[in-house]
Formats: structure tokens, sequence, C-alpha cells
């Protein structure tokens, strides 16, 4: 779950990247996990790891934490051979699995404690650090609290303090907010930004683009195997998606006219909702969105039409999702 004291952080800056893999190739019998997926990640990131079910990103974390061994290929964190030195790997590294692997048998201190000992902390300081850490992610009432007591939320937070006891350098997520309810999910947003502000390189799973949108410096989707694309949520969306006009009109029963004029200007599809007026339309690649929101604001004034909003947005991470991993994608990665 976790790793021993070092200072690892400082060694993680230190290094070009603080994950690397090449070339990783994972078979199970007739399925292939992997197929030749490589990855950097920079030091200090939060680095969003998406594909649909079954592409490979939690083989693929469960290689970088020495827990599976590839086919093929090789990896390394903040410079360790994952393969060669995987003792000295694990004294860098911290992982939180889909589900939390605490004792509900426990209180949360006491739980902090057991792996602080594990970890071979002498005493005193195990104590000290345990208390540290649930002061750290607000658990500091609920300590003394057996852990069967606790959210869903309190839960996740502890499984996370116990993967930083000692302190990693890198620190792996898999879906760390799988289930749990919007506040919840926020308290360990608002976690995963603090840890990276502190220097730990941060590589997260997750099933919620959002997620992924909101925390993420950069982002490498998998496919079959492969990452596909990578880069920061502004570039793929720039990339992979088309920018999209949308106009609401202030008078609902206009939205029919709004539709007809940006047709007409745009020459593409329009899409109307007929619930809430908004009207949007997504623009050839190439085209000058100024432009044509300027085109469209001007006949709109002609027709005497107020629109409550108006503008130009790129694609959502949903849509460069789907783009990249749906039915129609191309199966080979983009190097």
């Amino acid at each position: 779950m976790t790793s021993p004291p070092s200072n690892s952080v400082q060694s993680a800056s230190a290094r070009p990247n603080a994950i690397e893999a090449e070339g990783l190739v994972k078979r199970y019998a007739e399925t292939t996990a992997l197929a030749g997926l490589d990855l950097a990640v920079p030091p200090g990131s939060v680095w969003g790891l998406l594909g649909p079910n079954g592409a490979g990103k939690t083989t693929v974390i469960r290689i970088l934490s020495t827990l599976l061994r590839p086919d093929a290929g090789h990896a390394s964190v903040c410079g360790v051979d994952v393969l060669r030195r995987p003792e000295q790997a694990r004294a860098l590294i911290g992982l939180t699995g889909q589900f939390a692997a605490v004792d509900e048998a426990l209180t949360g201190f006491e739980n902090l404690l057991l792996v602080a000992r594990l970890l071979e902390f002498p005493g005193r300081r195990a104590r000290e650090r345990a208390g540290e850490l649930l002061e750290r992610f607000g658990l500091a009432e609920a300590g003394g609290r057996l852990v069967r007591t606790y959210s869903g939320g309190m839960r996740r937070r502890l499984d996370v303090a116990a993967s930083l006891v000692g302190t990693p350098a890198v620190l792996f997520l898999d879906e760390p907010t799988t289930g749990l309810d919007p506040r919840s999910r926020g308290d360990v947003w608002d976690l995963v930004r603090g840890l990276a502000a502190g220097g730990t390189t941060v590589l997260l799973t997750t099933q919620y683009l959002e997620e992924a949108d909101q925390l993420s410096q950069g982002i490498s989707v998998i496919d079959h195997g492969r990452v596909v694309e990578t880069g920061t949520p502004a570039q793929l969306k720039a990339k992979v998606g088309r920018q999209t006009i949308e106009l609401r009109p202030v008078e609902r029963d206009r939205a029919g006219d709004v539709e007809e004029i940006v047709a007409d200007v745009t020459g593409v599809p329009v899409v109307r909702d007929r619930e809430g007026g908004l009207v949007s339309a997504a623009l050839p690649l190439g085209s000058r969105a100024g432009a044509v929101l300027a085109a469209v604001a001007a006949r709109l004034e002609i027709a005497g039409i107020e629109v409550a909003e108006i503008g130009v947005r790129l694609a959502s991470l949903d849509e460069v999702f789907l783009a990249l991993t749906g039915p129609d994608a191309p199966v080979e990665a983009a190097r």
C-alpha cells in the first residue's frame, strides 16, 4: 500500500520524468492487456490515465507498483527500474487501489499506526506520523472511532493517508473516487491537488472525465493496450474536438429562428435543446470561430432576437474520449 520513509520527493524532482514506461506488453492467455504501451510522466504533476473498461489502466498501475511483471518492455519510477530493483522502487511509491483497503475493526489512528510500524517507524515516531496524517486529512476528531463507523469519503481519505505514511515520491491512485458522493469526491480532489503542490507525482486512473479535466496537468488516453493520445486537457480538446458555437435566446419560442440562422451561417447540422432552448453547432475544423460568431450575432440583431448567452467552447473531454476510444476510433496507437 505504501512505502518506507525516504527523501524521495527531492530525488523525483531531479529526474527528467518521475514515471517512464516503454513497450510494456502483458498477455493473459488469449487476451492482450497491454500491447506495447509507452508512458512518460513529469515530476510533481497529476497525470490522468484514461481509457474504457479493459483498456489496460489497472494493469499499468500494477506493473509500475511492482505487483505484476510485464511480458516485455521496461519501466522506471524516479529513475529506478521497477523490474530489476523492485525493492528500491517500492521505497519511492505509494498505492491506493480501487477500493479502500483499511481494517474496519481498528480505529483510524490504529490503521495508520499499524502501517507505520510495518514500515519500521520507531514507536513514538509512528504515533506522531499517524496523528499528523489524521490532522492533515481532516480525520483528527474521528481518529479514535472504529473505521466501520466511517462514511465512504472518510474511508477513502484514510486509505490515501495510509499510502502516504512513508512520504512517497510517486502515488498511484486507481479510481480513487469510485462510489463517492459529490462532496466526498471534491474532498479527494482537494487532497490530490495538495499532494501535487507538495511535490508528489500522482498517476490517476478514473472513469470520471470531469475528474481528469479538473485535476490533471496531462492525460494519456489508453485503448487496446496502447496510449493513443497524450497532452494537456486543453491540447486534447483542441486537437481532437471541434469548436462548438452555443446560443440561448431570451425568448425560448425564438429558438427555432436561432436554429435557422445558425444553420444558414455555419452550413453544418444544428442541435436544439427543446426544453432549455440552447442551440449549438460543431464548427468544421479550421473554421474561424470569431468570424462565425460575429456573423451569427449580426443576423440575430437584424431579426430582433435577444440572447441570454452566446459563445464558443472547445469540445468536452467526454467528446474527446469518445472520438479516441469509440467504435470508429483507429486501433493503432498515435506515436
